[in-house]
């Protein structure tokens, strides 16, 4: 459980709820497989507000490095007004070259991108994911990075047109304090999602258990 930092946005802190699977070599042995699903309990009265789910999978078949992503991203909300709003689908193929550097394990990714909206928006994505035990796993850093372009006009403003980049990030770092129990905090940075042009970082502290 995670307690998120207040903005104006958000008048308070709230908790989140995350869940994130992740294996090197799935059980197929084809590649490496990442499922992430995450719960804001933002509303007034501590109900669920937001919740967003990620699935990832690379496939490998031959002795290249170089392996065929996919990826689906997508989620539904609630404004504090009461007002439902879905996060659109996204759907993405590309190409996935995974490496070591310094004992760290990255992942460099270059995909199409269909963007579900009223308006299809088909788009270059890049993603990057990173992670790293330190001081015999003590320690550990990880988080991912995604950098996108889609519609200004998604189907409901016909005034706009032409693309948006837009940007996400969860950098995190963690301190196992016993056995599967960790401390340690992420970091929610958004670029041009919440508002038009501008940085937006939810900082977290937090407890994990790894199983």
């Amino acid at each position: 459980m995670q307690k998120a930092g207040s903005t104006e946005f958000n008048k308070k802190n709230f908790p989140s709820l995350s869940f994130e699977y992740f294996k090197l070599v799935d059980t197929n042995g084809t590649g490496a497989f990442l499922f992430k699903m995450q719960a804001d309990f933002n509303r007034i009265d501590g109900n669920i507000g937001q919740i967003f789910t990620q699935l990832s999978q690379t496939l490998c078949f031959w002795k290249p490095k170089l392996n065929v992503y996919l990826n689906y991203s997508g989620g539904l909300g609630i404004t504090l007004t009461g007002f439902g709003f879905n996060i659109a689908n996204a759907y993405g193929i590309g190409l996935s070259y995974p490496f070591e550097w310094k004992g760290a394990w990255m992942s460099a990714n270059i995909s199409v991108r269909y963007n579900a909206f009223d308006k299809p928006s088909y788009d270059p994505q890049f993603t990057f994911y990173f992670g790293r035990g330190l001081y015999d796993w003590k320690f550990f850093t990880a988080g991912s990075f995604v950098f996108w372009t889609e519609n200004k006009n998604k189907g409901d403003m016909p005034m706009l047109s032409g693309k948006k980049f837009a940007f996400f990030g969860d950098p995190q770092f963690w301190w196992n304090i016993k056995k599967r129990w960790s401390v340690g905090t992420r970091a929610n940075v958004f670029y041009n999602l919440i508002e038009k042009d501008a940085m937006k970082i939810y900082t977290t502290l937090g407890v994990k258990y790894q199983f």
